[in-house]
């Protein structure tokens, strides 16, 4: 069975990430999308909060599991027993920090890194802009699926 790992902090899932989601769950026999507790961070959402909306935003794809890991990926993934850790690329800009985190990965994993470059459509889209239009009232429909635009519009009010 070839297994990969799509980790990222999702704060919030955007349609974005489930474009790379969903065309990884087509190419593995099992995708873990791996959310990241970082303690350096401070993310809008909670850990809780970020596994639920995956949850329910990938529920169609029977070969998805939605997980949470601490520390490096490699670690993890190993633990997993990954083939392959998944990352999606927007732009040029986004290669040179995932080419160096794939060939450190590699050097202390020995695993492979995936990329898979993410639909035309969502090439612009990111969290944090998500996070910013959201923060500012501006409406978020078709930059992440309906679940998360709700959990969005309660975080914002508060």
């Amino acid at each position: 069975m070839k297994i990969a790992v799509y980790p990222g902090s999702f704060d919030p899932v955007t349609n974005g990430h489930l474009d790379i989601i969903g065309r990884g769950a087509g190419l593995f026999d099992k995708l873990v999308v791996a959310v990241a507790r970082n303690p350096r961070k401070k993310p809008l959402f909670t850990l809780e909060e970020r596994i639920l909306m995956l949850k329910e935003s990938a529920k169609r794809l029977s070969n998805v599991e939605i997980s949470c890991f601490n520390g490096l990926i490699v670690d993890f993934a190993c633990e997993r027993q990954a083939a392959a850790i998944l990352r999606g690329l927007r732009a040029l800009s986004d290669f040179e920090y995932e080419f160096q985190m794939a060939s450190v990965n590699r050097k202390i994993g020995n695993i492979e890194t995936v990329f898979m470059m993410t639909g035309n459509e969502y090439a612009y889209l990111s969290s944090s802009a998500v996070k910013e239009v959201a923060s500012f009232g501006g409406c978020v429909k078709g930059f992440v699926p309906q679940n998360v635009v709700r959990m969005l519009m309660e975080k914002c009010k508060q």
